[in-house]
């Protein structure tokens, strides 16, 4: 059997077995349905909220806020980046305080960001902004400093000006390290969103989490948390697949 078969194989028959242990765990201690509900309740709840179309404009709601969010914490992570990455001096003078900005625990920002913006549309997609910004900002900067040193020698022999060197050899050299931040700020988006409308939504994926959670509907709540890991897993394929296709050329 080759290695694409085997690993084919290991993906589907790895979700199966999980199922098949919670399944037993539930039907062989008889654990309420309040605390622990069956995989068969888990997917029928979440079947009726695609059947009766609960949940569309909710997941409609979260990508929007993924998509600005990410979209804007992406463009300003790799705007300072790149300007950090090509002045090692102003990222002595900067970094401290960006460092110290990213290490606060968002959890304790989210309630300022609703203070300052309002509950709304904008404290969430700030919230979800100072998510990604970083992990954008740090791989753009290690991408630009990690260009081989023999690329330069080579843009020296070709007497490359320094806007080719940055389009031919500086950009395409740090691409690899630039899609690793944006695949983790992918990721970071997906839960920043979430927990922005847990905390303030009135629509969302989180606000149905929170709904299902303060109603204790149970399977409900279980199949919000699948349908969202789904979700963040879905995205981070997504810039996986993107960063496949520009690298193609290696």
């Amino acid at each position: 059997m080759s290695t694409r078969s085997l690993r084919a194989l290991f993906m589907l028959a790895t979700p199966l077995l999980l199922i098949a242990i919670w399944w037993s765990y539930v039907r062989l201690f008889d654990v309420p349905r309040f605390v622990l509900p069956a995989p068969s309740d888990v997917w029928w709840a979440s079947f009726a909220l695609f059947r009766d179309g609960t949940i569309w404009p909710h997941l409609a709601h979260t990508l929007g806020i993924i998509a600005a969010g990410f979209g804007i914490g992406s463009a300003l992570g790799f705007a300072l980046g790149f300007v950090l990455g090509k002045s090692p001096r102003l990222e002595r003078i900067v970094g401290p305080y960006l460092f110290f900005f990213q290490t606060a625990p968002k959890i304790a920002l989210a309630p300022l960001f609703i203070l300052w913006f309002g509950l709304g549309l904008t404290s969430q997609i700030v919230l979800v902004v100072s998510l990604v910004f970083f992990p954008v900002m740090a791989g753009t900067i290690l991408g630009l400093r990690s260009v081989p040193v023999n690329f330069g020698f080579l843009g020296d022999v070709l007497n490359l000006s320094k806007r080719d060197r940055l389009v031919r050899i500086e950009l395409p050299s740090a691409v690899p390290e630039i899609f690793a931040g944006l695949k983790v700020g992918a990721v970071q988006a997906t839960i920043g969103a979430i927990l922005a409308e847990w905390l303030s939504g009135a629509q969302g994926l989180g606000y149905l989490m929170v709904f299902a959670g303060t109603t204790y509907k149970a399977p409900m709540l279980f199949a919000m948390v699948l349908i969202t890991s789904l979700l963040g897993i879905l995205i981070y394929q997504t810039v996986a697949g993107l960063e496949k296709w520009l690298l193609s050329w290696r």
